[in-house]
């Protein structure tokens, strides 16, 4: 079981996220890929941000994050938004992000 923290670009902050929706190891992440990884983030609360999402798949292929660029960040960019459409629901996420927070439930076992 390798740390998440092995993975270029995921730092401390990355890995404290990613650990709370249930991803504890780099094989797991790979595993989920940077969409799956993703969209446990989005269904448990997390804001919706573009740079985090593409930041996951520049990890996950070994490569800088601000190497995204032109064509393949646009791309990303679609899946991205499609992604949001379909994990991030803003008033629910926002209460069962809190509801886990003060441990009323924990979201990742649902």
């Amino acid at each position: 079981m390798t740390a998440l923290t092995t993975i270029r670009n995921i730092g401390p902050a990355q890995e404290k996220s990613l650990k709370a929706v249930g991803i504890h190891t780099a094989e797991e992440l790979h595993a989920l890929g940077a969409d799956g990884a993703y969209a446990k983030l989005l269904e448990a609360g997390t804001r919706p941000h573009f740079i985090m999402y593409y930041v996951l798949h520049m990890a996950l292929q070994g490569r800088p994050w601000n190497d995204c660029k032109g064509d393949e960040k646009a791309a990303f960019r679609k899946q991205f938004d499609a992604l949001k459409a379909g994990s991030f629901n803003a008033e629910r996420s926002e209460l069962e992000a809190f509801l886990n927070k003060i441990g009323v439930i924990d979201v990742n076992r649902r």
